[in-house]
């Protein structure tokens, strides 16, 4: 017999521990992030009035065999007219019992609230990770990347959700990256220009260096879509512990004339050290945490984005021989990139021009609950 219960974060976190063996890609959340990213008293999304979720875990015989968080990002549908909820920590054992058992409560909790369809993964929101995988499983993933089993598609398909809204993450060996090749007038033009200033994003500078980030994302992403530009409550709430893993010679802030108007996110790629450890902070974590950063050779770009302003002007271009420059200089082998839509051309012709090469494909699985 199921059960599904509420609300319970503790055996969430502890369902792929259960149902995934030891040598899956799958990565856990740290747990500290899982706790208080599921917090609804913690969390701006719930806190502030923009967003509503539960989380359901599917438990046989006292143990932890599948979760789903069910979320109305109520400012979402408010911006793009919809009736949407999402799903997202959509993870579970190969069991179609299990897996119809939680969709059944996500879609039912989405009924009850008047939406129209259900969609996934998201979490919990466009601005952080979403899809599912349906290509390239046997690559792990970086910091900041979803992974999930091939079943986990397959369930989903089963129960009548349809793949949608096609996404590639991508991955850059270094070694076969000449910065120099990014460079093209424009670029050689900016970087000559005193009116454009580098900004390290540093622990001193911190807070300013993320509020302008912040304005840039929400500038530079307006008519994406899906996109809803997270509040400084909420974005810093997002960034989380970053402050602790930034490498200040790998990110930048870019300001021109005074004003933030370009922007990489990039960070050491922790996910070895978070699977080792289980995602947990046991007493040798301090120490596996410092051998990791002494001998981690990955980083990932969390994100990029420049001013509406300035697009097409060559900035991208210019911010990503920066950083490229300052990954190789640094001893970093590889680079990972996070999703990028099928729909974004330029974005997409950015990564190619940078020689990336696609590490998992991913879609959203989508149900309308109408009908």
């Amino acid at each position: 017999m199921i059960e599904i219960t509420s609300n319970d974060r503790k055996a969430a976190f502890a369902v792929t521990a259960q149902v995934y063996p030891a040598d899956t890609p799958y990565v856990p959340p740290m747990w500290s992030d899982f706790d208080r990213m599921l917090d609804p008293k913690r969390n701006p999304l719930v806190r502030d009035g923009h967003g509503r979720f539960e989380l359901f875990t599917a438990v046989r015989d006292g143990r932890p065999l599948g979760r789903i968080v069910a979320t109305i990002h109520d400012a979402s549908n408010a911006r793009h007219g919809t009736a949407r909820a999402q799903f997202g920590y959509f993870d579970c054992a190969d069991d179609p019992e299990i897996a119809a058992a939680l969709l059944g409560a996500a879609e039912n909790w989405a009924r009850e609230r008047g939406m129209a369809e259900l969609v996934g993964n998201f979490n919990l929101t466009a601005m952080q990770q979403v899809g599912v995988v349906t290509g390239g499983f046997e690559n792990a993933p970086f910091t900041d990347m979803l992974y999930s089993p091939p079943h986990i598609a397959r369930l989903l398909e089963a129960n009548g959700y349809a793949p949608t809204f096609p996404m590639t993450t991508f991955r850059i060996a270094l070694a076969d990256v000449d910065p120099a090749g990014l460079l093209g007038d424009k670029q050689k033009a900016i970087l000559a220009d005193p009116d454009y200033r580098w900004m390290p994003i540093d622990r001193r500078h911190f807070a300013e260096r993320l509020e302008g980030s912040r304005l840039i994302l929400n500038d530079g992403f307006d008519a994406n879509p899906m996109f809803v530009p997270p509040t400084a409550e909420e974005y810093r709430f997002q960034a989380g512990d970053m402050m602790w893993v930034i490498d200040k010679r790998i990110s930048t802030v870019v300001h021109h004339k005074g004003e933030p108007v370009g922007a990489i996110i990039a960070i050491p790629d922790l996910n070895p050290l978070v699977k080792a450890t289980g995602g947990r902070i046991g007493p040798s974590f301090p120490f596996r945490f410092l051998w990791h950063r002494w001998t981690n050779r990955r980083a990932v770009i969390v994100y990029q984005s420049v001013s509406r302003a300035f697009h097409n002007r060559g900035l991208n271009g210019a911010m990503l021989y920066k950083v490229t420059s300052a990954l190789k200089a640094a001893g970093y082998d590889e680079l990972g990139g996070t999703w990028i839509a099928n729909v974004n051309g330029p974005s997409l012709r950015q990564a190619e021009k940078a020689g990336a090469k696609p590490l998992h494909r991913l879609h959203l699985f989508a149900k309308s609950l109408r009908g």
